[in-house]
């Protein structure tokens, strides 16, 4: 078992906090639980610097205020894997983004490793050291934290530091380790805004099928969804799901007895929201009507345009052996298609800006969309 020190008081965390100023990496992970929330509760913060391990407990200390500016300290580099659900963490508990970010999954992606690869995967990788990851689906809201949950938790950042030096060698012989901090960056961008009622309609599945006023309807009570999902610290789906949302707008019904005949809303949803969702439904202004959802899948010629952006990317990718899903996502070719059909105005797609500028910008100004 690893040593580590268990930090479940103010006092505690200061000093850890002193020690780790002086830092030039340091290692984080979070452990949390998310099943009904709208938020991520945190159940435990690891940190280590190479020289103490430290296992927090956000349960008992009372102000994390001093760990949190930790993460914006520019003078260190915070090290994570896959740190997507971190940084919603470190968002709606510290109001915080890292800085000088290094994800250890996306630099084994840009090194030749592999893509998606898992911690456990990558240490095994380059350690050869097989973790047991039997404590991945625990409870880290209970307390007191097993051993097995605390010897887990540590493996988490311990080994993570031990393989640092090996991906950042392959990076620096590749001249890609600017590339990660770069990543790092955009991953944090955008992190801190806060969920948006006006445009919630937006994100509810199979919008893009409903006429305008159907669409001002849904816009209503996606709006009021996501303010009770806040409210209640619900996830969407627990409050009324996107099916159930879309049927509304598309019947529209007047009165309960409307409602109830409803098959897609459940009979908890009809008995707990029914007349506030016949309400909101009745008090809906259809004088400024939304636009109908552009979908770019159901544009005529998408299929060709949307292969042939593919194929050059993995032409490209293939040849400066970086994985295509990092280099061109679905995501990104989306949002180069449409920055295309939309004469090349607006915002330069992601695409087109540094590292991967560099790679496919000739190529993809080749081809005839």
């Amino acid at each position: 078992m690893l040593a580590f020190q268990y930090i479940d008081d103010d006092t505690s965390l200061a000093a850890l906090v002193a020690q780790y100023r002086e830092a030039k990496l340091l290692v984080i992970d979070t452990e949390f639980v998310r099943t009904r929330t709208y938020y991520a509760r945190l159940g435990l913060i690891q940190a280590y610097d190479g020289k103490t391990l430290a296992l927090i407990d956000p349960l008992a200390v009372t102000n994390l205020s001093l760990f949190w500016a930790l993460l914006t300290d520019s003078s260190i580099i915070k090290l994570l894997h896959s740190c997507s659900e971190d940084l919603e963490v470190f968002a709606k508990n510290g109001a915080c983004q890292p800085n000088k970010l290094f994800d250890s999954q996306i630099a084994a992606g840009l090194c030749g490793m592999g893509y998606g690869l898992g911690y456990a995967k990558l240490v095994e990788q380059t350690l050869d050291i097989t973790l047991d990851k039997g404590e991945s689906r625990t409870d880290w809201l209970k307390r007191p934290l097993s051993e097995a949950q605390l010897n887990y938790a540590a493996n988490d950042v311990y080994y993570l530091y031990e393989l640092y030096p090996q991906l950042v060698d392959k990076l620096e012989s590749q001249g890609r380790l600017d590339w990660v901090y770069e990543d790092g960056e955009r991953m944090t961008q955008g992190r801190l805004d806060a969920p948006d009622p006006e445009v919630a309609y937006l994100k509810v599945k199979n919008a893009f099928q409903l006429l305008p006023r159907q669409l001002a309807v849904l816009k209503a009570l996606a709006k009021w969804r996501l303010k009770r999902a806040l409210i209640k610290d619900l996830a969407l789906g627990f409050v009324v799901k996107d099916h159930a949302l879309i049927a509304l707008a598309k019947k529209m019904p007047k009165n309960s007895n409307d409602l109830y005949k409803l098959t897609e809303l459940t009979e908890q949803e009809k008995r707990i929201h029914g007349k506030e969702l016949v309400k909101i439904i009745a008090n809906v202004s259809f004088e400024e009507l939304p636009k109908p959802l552009d979908v770019l899948a159901l544009k005529t010629g998408y299929k060709a345009a949307f292969k042939s952006i593919k194929q050059c990317i993995a032409e490209q990718a293939e040849a400066q052996n970086v994985p295509i899903e990092l280099l061109g996502s679905k995501k990104l070719i989306h949002e180069y298609l449409q920055w295309v059909w939309d004469g090349k105005t607006g915002e330069i797609p992601l695409i087109l800006n540094g590292w991967r500028k560099g790679i496919v910008s000739e190529a993809l100004n080749e081809l005839k969309l």
